[in-house]
């Protein structure tokens, strides 16, 4: 049995009698054919695509490999990096097959009654033109933008009965290409976003057209949950085709969570067809993080008191400020905990699915993480309805450069373009139809509370750089005077210089603290932003030795091709999260962190671009897998103090090291803890307090590769003094010898609280499997079979371990994977790897270092399914899940 639902479209055939069937949207997710590579004639109603491959989207087509290093081999300098001199790059898109061109096609249905129709493309990589049977209606270049076609003059009309769209059935095909040396990192390919068709009348609410933000709080509470009264200023824009006869108006309702309807107001429609309206809330929840209440704005188009049309959105009532005290929400001073994010999602590739974007944003928010940028591109609709949802603030990006290039054919060859061709061209460059599309889309979103102009843009130190801050900012504003603009910059000396610094709104600094006080001088607002931090390297499990700090570790590669995870490596440009964090902790004018990065992302492998076959990167604080990283504990004791955290590391089987010094480090929110290996005592650690005088008093001068001297922390700085030992806790001269090191942690009256022990493991022995649900979701489809959303996912940790249960921590084992039952079915496989050339949607896959994560992807019907993983040598695993 299938669970169907039945749609609005399909409820609104049988209304139609009335000749005026309300605005209705449909999901194309189902019934694709896709075929890759140039095929003249694709875009006929009479072209043949029955070989052509079924696929339903989001759909990224590259992401089933195979990775092959002559995909996207390079002979590049990367000027970002410091390099001079061009030198051969692999994996820095992640030598996935996206490049080229592809091919879909479907079918539409136009029911009897409506007069207007659109298609709304939330995303399609890249360059898409469409077609409605054979015929082009429109091209957009960026494929992070959503963008939206009237496709109604491209549709046979019944002259006799007002105008209606003659009911039927159409081709709809759209052409995608993607160009070689166009991404910095692995952009996916296809229609890896989801596709509307939007059906209403000649007169209707415009898309994008209901603006709603808060503009007032009178009486907020102590945690910022509640207002005694908030103001709710909407503003609603009327589409029609020609001049309207008639009496009309607007009515809004605000409905609460429980859907009771708190408030509503209703104006009449002038000749600007557009409206603005206050609506007093009274006892308003208040959106935030910890308190992500959404209410419904319900809009109505009325003809006296005719319905001709309507309309919901989710909003959250909720207040921001930018001031020299910090940012404020809801009247609360807090800094952004935040991350950067590309919209890869390991080995679900590009194609956007929710419960992949639900599971990162839970993982994140296990360690205090409470805000995502959106890096570097557009973000998704249905990925910013997540984060409404579940409470993450968010700062939404928009393009990697403007006019300079950083890559061949990047975003910049469209930037100024205007193009002059298409059916939809309007004689405007496209950063002006990008950028107001970014806002129109997305600026209902309560998450959303700042813009992203560009990232590392290359014309930051120049006249061009501060004319686009301006116009960019000026743009934004002229359709959300509500949400400051940022962007963020890495050449800080020619942002300040260029006056770019001191335009935009919210100062970003790409790294670069030992400039933060600098900038501060040129920041007219008086603060400023970490808008990308870190960019500390670390591969899972992994550990070097002797163990020291390193900066700049593309110096020292190892030929495994992995960085340790001690967490003590950062990049030539940038720094370990101690040094971010003196800053946030002790400067109250900085206003948070956005950290490089999350999670690991396809592309970017450094420091080992030049190393095959490493093709993904290791800045993440979650592993391509979503397997965490030593740093998620590391960030959990920053961000998340009130949980308890105890986390030991190394792993404790080192085999021919025994005698030798083998350091292990605790992470913990307690202030005090000792060490013991096999029981005896290695000493107590406590967390130091530093001041910022003295730890930018123990600076060391270091030579960076554009030539300037910058001065960094010392790493052999004093106990007492070492920034190192404020949120870690460092054995450096433990020996090793088998058996357990067991750390207890003391609460701040000394009295014992908690403790973690390591053991060493024994030889592999048998297989656990551990769900991150073990309850999905059917799949919900229409009478017709057609899917209505993106299929839930489960994710389940596999783990190698010994005869005790204990993890095998260097396990390669070969496994391989088998989903049974009608109800769900094996969709990927990731271990983490970024030398793994092993494909993610094949169902076998080696470990890597004891682990690896299977994903399971429920069906359209309920029931019972079981994955088995299986490897020669070990006990199999058998994991029940439930669909329904």
């Amino acid at each position: 049995m299938k669970i169907r639902f039945t749609t609005s479209l399909m409820l609104a055939a049988f209304v139609c009698a009335t000749m005026n069937a309300q605005s209705t949207e449909q999901l194309l997710l189902s019934g694709w054919r896709f075929e890759k590579g140039a095929h003249a004639g694709a875009e006929s109603t009479t072209y043949n695509d029955t070989k052509w491959q079924q696929v339903t989207i989001p759909h990224d087509w590259a992401i089933s490999g195979p990775f092959d290093k002559e995909i996207d081999k390079q002979v590049v300098a990367i000027v970002q990096n410091g390099e001079k001199e061009a030198t051969e790059k692999t994996g820095r898109s992640g030598s996935l097959p996206w490049i080229g061109e592809g091919w879909y096609r479907t079918t539409i249905t136009i029911p009897e009654g409506y007069s207007h129709a659109e298609l709304v493309f939330d995303g399609a990589m890249a360059e898409p033109r469409v077609y409605i049977d054979g015929k082009e209606v429109g091209y957009w270049a960026f494929g992070y933008n959503t963008f939206k076609l009237d496709i109604s003059d491209a549709l046979p009309r019944d002259r006799s009965v007002e105008g209606k769209l003659i009911p039927g059935e159409h081709t709809l095909a759209v052409h995608l290409q993607n160009v070689e040396e166009s991404s910095r990192w692995y952009p996916g390919a296809g229609l890896y976003r989801p596709v509307r068709l939007v059906l209403g009348q000649a007169v209707g609410l415009e898309t994008w057209g209901t603006f709603a933000r808060t503009t007032r709080l009178d009486e907020v509470n102590a945690n910022g949950t509640a207002a005694r009264r908030a103001l709710l200023t909407v503003n609603a824009k009327v589409r029609k085709h020609d001049v309207i006869k008639g009496n009309y108006s607007i009515v809004h309702k605000l409905v609460d969570a429980q859907g009771r309807q708190v408030a509503s107001v209703n104006t009449s429609i002038n000749e600007s067809y557009e409206t603005c309206q206050v609506i007093p809330v009274a006892d308003a929840a208040l959106w935030s993080p910890e308190h992500p209440v959404l209410y419904t704005l319900v809009t109505e188009l009325l003809d006296g008191d005719k319905l001709i049309d309507r309309s919901e959105i989710k909003t959250g009532l909720r207040l921001t400020e930018y001031t020299a005290e910090g940012f404020k929400l809801n009247g609360q001073i807090r800094k952004f905990k935040g991350v950067c994010l590309h919209h890869d999602m390991g080995p679900v590739g590009a194609a956007f699915n929710k419960a992949a974007f639900r599971r990162q944003v839970r993982l994140l928010q296990e360690i205090g993480c409470d805000a995502i940028r959106t890096s570097h591109n557009m973000p998704a609709p249905w990925q910013m309805d997540i984060c409404d949802e579940m409470g993450m603030l968010v700062m939404a990006e928009s393009c990697d450069m403007w006019v300079y290039p950083k890559c061949k054919n990047g975003y910049a060859r469209f930037f100024e373009q205007v193009d002059t061709e298409s059916p939809n061209a309007d004689g405007r460059a496209w950063w002006e139809r990008d950028f107001e599309n970014l806002v129109l889309a997305h600026r209902n979103h309560p998450s959303i509370v700042m813009w992203s102009i560009g990232n590392e843009i290359p014309d930051q130190s120049s006249a061009t750089g501060l004319k686009y801050t301006r116009k960019l900012q000026n743009l934004i504003h002229s359709l959300d005077p509500t949400r400051p603009c940022t962007q963020g910059n890495d050449n800080i000396g020619g942002a300040i210089w260029s006056g770019v610094l001191s335009a935009t709104e919210i100062p970003g600094f790409n790294y670069r603290v030992q400039q933060y006080e600098k900038g501060l001088a040129a920041s007219p607002r008086g603060f400023i932003l970490g808008s990308e931090t870190a960019s500390t390297v670390s591969s899972r499990g992994v550990y070097h030795f002797p163990v020291v700090e390193r900066h700049g570790v593309a110096e020292d590669a190892m030929p495994d091709g992995q960085v340790s995870s001690y967490d003590l490596q950062s990049c030539i440009w940038s720094n370990i999260p101690d040094d971010d964090w003196m800053w946030q902790d002790k400067a109250p004018w900085v206003i948070g962190e956005f950290v490089w990065t999350g999670f690991d992302y396809l592309g970017e492998p450094t420091p080992y671009d030049e190393y095959w076959p490493s093709r993904s990167s290791y800045f993440g604080i979650y592993d391509l897998a979503g397997l965490p990283k030593d740093r998620a504990w590391l960030y959990r004791t920053h961000w998340a103090p009130e949980k308890e955290t105890i986390h030991l590391l190394p792993h404790w089987n080192w085999q021919g090291r025994e005698g030798e010094i083998t350091p292990v480090f605790c992470y913990t929110n307690y202030p005090e803890a000792e060490l013991f290996v096999n029981g005896k005592s290695q000493g107590r650690r406590r967390h130091i307090d530093l001041s910022l005088e003295d730890y930018k008093a123990l600076m060391t001068d270091v030579k960076t590769p554009w030539g300037e001297m910058a001065k960094f922390a010392d790493p052999d700085a004093p106990q007492g003094k070492n920034r190192l030992d404020r949120y870690r806790m460092r054995w450096m001269d433990v020996k090793y010898e088998p058996g357990e090191v067991k750390v207890v942690a003391y609460d701040a009256q000394g009295n014992k609280a908690a403790e973690r022990v390591v053991r060493t493991a024994g030889k592999p022995h048998h297989i656990e499997l551990v769900a991150d649900r073990n309850t999905l979701t059917v799949l919900p489809v229409d009478d017709s079979g057609k899917a209505l959303d993106t299929p839930d996912l489960s994710f389940v940790t596999v783990r190698v371990v010994d005869k005790d249960g204990n993890l095998c921590p260097a396990a390669s084992n070969q496994l391989s994977f088998a989903v049974k039952g009608a109800s769900a079915r094996f969709n990927s496989c990731c271990n983490g790897d970024a030398t793994s050339t092993e494909v993610f949607t094949s169902p076998t896959m080696k470990a890597f270092n004891g682990q690896l994560v299977v994903v399971v992807e429920a069906t359209a019907t309920p029931g019972q399914a079981t994955l088995t993983v299986t490897a020669p040598g070990l006990k199999k695993a058998v994991l029940p899940i439930t669909i329904k």
